[in-house]
């Protein structure tokens, strides 16, 4: 990201964060009810390490979940690629597992696999391996058509087309699904979390909501928040690395 957008992300936080302060002291809003950003912020720094463990957990079981969610969405769409008349079975139960509540998902695995790490990082899987699923199929199937009857003059095989042609066309469709489904790795680990864990920003949540603590359960979400900024940065970064040649793409010829 630009200096300029960095700047400008910046500036609208910060205003949305002042219009929320002055309409909490303005109309006297009770702390029970909604926090100034001010006190949110207090209990944040009064409560600095506390938050940096239950962020590292739930970062952990998230990146667990988005790494596994994705290798799983990469592999069923280059077996899609290279077998297609198994790609409407597939896409099928893709959906059926997609179409799933992961509020009752979440109680089973718990039920069935404890109250540790594997649970939240089979939720976070669950929830982000359809994005990547879905763009890498797309990115798979819609490579240079010229490159394509480039090599089958040359005669290769299905497997020297996919890895020379089309897996780097399908490179930019699957970080744009990481994108995505970096932050909702962390929404996957916060709803596990829910059902039952010893740490985490979930749990933190949970017990901020039903001791009625708004101002820690404010604060959780905040840091939940900035996690995902990181997340969604730190792939936009990563992307930038691999995929370098889209980028060479974007500039004009002469420039």
């Amino acid at each position: 990201m630009k200096r300029e957008g960095i700047g400008f992300a910046v500036l609208l936080v910060g205003l949305a964060l002042a219009v929320w302060e002055a309409g909490v002291r303005l109309y006297g809003v009770p702390v029970y009810l909604l926090p100034a950003p001010s006190r949110v912020l207090a209990t944040l720094g009064a409560n600095a390490g506390e938050y940096a463990l239950a962020a590292g957990i739930t970062a952990a079981e998230a990146a667990g979940g988005l790494v596994l969610g994705a290798l799983a969405g990469f592999a069923l769409a280059t077996l899609m690629s290279l077998w297609p008349r198994g790609e409407q079975g597939v896409i099928t139960l893709a959906i059926l597992v997609k179409s799933t509540p992961l509020v009752a998902v979440a109680p089973l695995l718990t039920i069935w696999l404890g109250f540790g790490v594997l649970p939240k990082v089979i939720i976070t899987a669950l929830l982000t391996f359809f994005p990547v699923l879905v763009n890498v199929l797309a990115g798979l199937s819609r490579p240079d058509p010229a490159w394509v009857d480039v090599f089958r003059c040359w005669r290769a095989s299905a497997w020297e087309t996919y890895r020379h042609v089309r897996l780097p066309a399908s490179l930019p469709y699957f970080f744009a699904a990481l994108r995505v489904s970096g932050p909702l790795a962390l929404i996957g680990a916060v709803v596990a979390e829910w059902t039952g864990a010893s740490g985490g920003l979930g749990r933190a949540m949970w017990l901020a909501y039903t001791n009625l603590n708004l101002p820690h359960l404010f604060a959780a979400v905040f840091v939940l928040a900035g996690c995902g900024v990181l997340i969604y940065g730190g792939l936009a970064a990563l992307e930038r690395r691999v995929v370098f040649w889209q980028r060479a793409d974007e500039v004009a010829p002469g420039t």
